[in-house]
């Protein structure tokens, strides 16, 4: 068994892709037209292009205990998932020139350093480095 695809909810795919592949630097895999506006819709790390592919999930415009709970959790300031980099601190300097809002900057924390960012489609997304 292994994971091939990971979802993360968003409320606009449009705005959600040109934030992942313009600022974070993802690139777009898939991009398939599902009707009623929505895309099956996904991308891959610019560094591992065979990995496993991101959806951009447009789940919280169509079924309210998904809105419900990507709500609670950016109000709690709790991460809906998290990428690894190599240079957490190199990574918060890169982001922030381009505009993006960290909520947490990079912090150690124990074997780890995080940093954690709002992807400005509903979700805090944490950055961890391993020390």
């Amino acid at each position: 068994m292994k994971v091939t695809l990971i979802s993360i909810p968003v409320r606009d795919q449009e705005k959600a892709l040109k934030f992942y592949t313009e600022k974070l630097g993802f690139i777009k895999k898939k991009d398939e037209p599902l009707g009623g506006g929505n895309r099956w819709l996904t991308l891959v790390s610019n560094e591992w292009q065979d990995g496993p592919e991101l959806l951009l999930e447009p789940a919280p415009n169509h079924f309210e205990p998904s809105k419900v709970y990507q709500d609670a959790l950016m109000e709690a300031g709790i991460p809906w998932t998290q990428f690894d980099v190599l240079d957490v601190s190199s990574e918060h300097e890169r982001l922030t020139k381009l505009g993006v809002e960290f909520s947490m900057k990079p912090t150690e924390m124990g074997a780890v350093k995080i940093a954690v960012f709002n992807d400005t489609c509903g979700n805090n997304i944490q950055l961890v480095e391993e020390l």
